[in-house]
């Protein structure tokens, strides 16, 4: 920990993005790897698996790290979502609908704007998706239920790459 107190908070920053990055890589060829031994079927298959844990892993960490009370409701979420790895790499935006409904969107995914600029189609993200964005929101309170707005391989407007809608339960 003491290389850490030696640096600027600007290079604390930049190593922050960067750490995120080099998440996101180890996780990108991880699944290449998968895909290359198993076909795509196959590797989407373990990547949910891995993703239905980590979510879970990745929510708890934040809520400590933020002390985030338990059933903390959608502004608990609303700050978690901030903090996820991604959410450093990424450009993502929510909106509180009304008392009961956040929407999250994600308006720059590393992802899918790789493969837009090597003209390949969206990655088929959705069933990952599915269980990745439920289990990190109902860690965070199980009162929250997620329902997917659009996510690829669904078709989604040109604003957002993948929207998720979380309403509060009581």
């Amino acid at each position: 920990m003491e290389q850490l107190k030696a640096l600027t908070r600007e290079q604390l920053e930049r190593l922050i993005v960067d750490f995120s990055k080099r998440w996101l890589a180890h996780d990108g060829l991880w699944f290449q790897a998968v895909e290359q031994g198993c076909g795509m079927d196959e590797a989407i298959k373990y990547d949910r698996e891995a993703w239905e844990r980590f979510t879970v892993t990745e929510a708890k960490r934040i809520m400590e790290f933020l002390a985030l009370p338990p059933n903390g409701g959608l502004e608990a979420l609303d700050k978690a979502l901030k903090f996820r790895l991604y959410a450093f790499v990424n450009e993502q935006i929510t909106e509180r609908v009304d008392a009961k409904t956040l929407v999250f969107k994600m308006t720059n995914c590393r992802v899918q704007s790789a493969r837009i600029r090597k003209y390949l189609p969206d990655f088929p993200c959705k069933t990952v998706g599915l269980v990745e964005y439920a289990n990190f929101a109902k860690t965070i309170d199980p009162r929250i239920q997620t329902r997917c707005i659009a996510c690829p391989p669904d078709p989604h407007p040109q604003e957002f790459h993948c929207g998720w809608e979380f309403t509060l339960v009581e």
